[in-house]
């Protein structure tokens, strides 16, 4: 019974896991694509209504379950004590950071106070990428 619980959870992190980096790895893109639209205009009026709703429907409950259901893995798992796995939490600390400065962007392009370029968001399009690989990494090869 408690092999099948601890599967099913697993399970979930890994479509949590897939859908929050989905979101994490689109949202920026549309950042991109908003800086080109000029202010109060119907297109960039879309992309706030895009942004939002990714957010607020995918992106953000996404990592909630991750990190429940990760959170269980971990502790019945006992993997706390391992050095991937330290590794692997730091990561997803910074992950969790991203999302934090993603929150704000959208909040920025939500009033029309964005001032950062599209160069920018397309280099942050990147971070979430090399730190999903990293997290990988540390959890299927498992090095320390």
């Amino acid at each position: 019974m408690y092999e099948s619980i601890y599967l099913w959870i697993k399970a979930l992190h890994v479509i949590a896991v897939i859908a929050w980096m989905a979101g994490m790895l689109y949202l920026p893109r549309l950042f991109v694509y908003h800086c080109g639209a000029e202010v109060g205009s119907k297109q960039s009026e879309t992309f706030k209504i895009m942004e939002r709703r990714l957010l607020k429907a995918i992106i953000n409950p996404a990592m909630i379950v991750t990190w429940l259901a990760g959170l269980y893995l971990a502790w019945s798992g006992g993997w706390f004590s391992s050095g991937w796995f330290h590794g692997k939490l730091l990561l997803v600390l910074a992950m969790s950071g991203v999302h934090g400065f993603f929150v704000r962007w959208v909040k920025d392009f939500a009033a029309d106070r964005n001032v950062k370029s599209q160069k920018f968001y397309r280099v942050i399009n990147e971070v979430p990428t090399i730190m999903m690989i990293g997290i990988v990494i540390l959890v299927i090869v498992k090095p320390f």
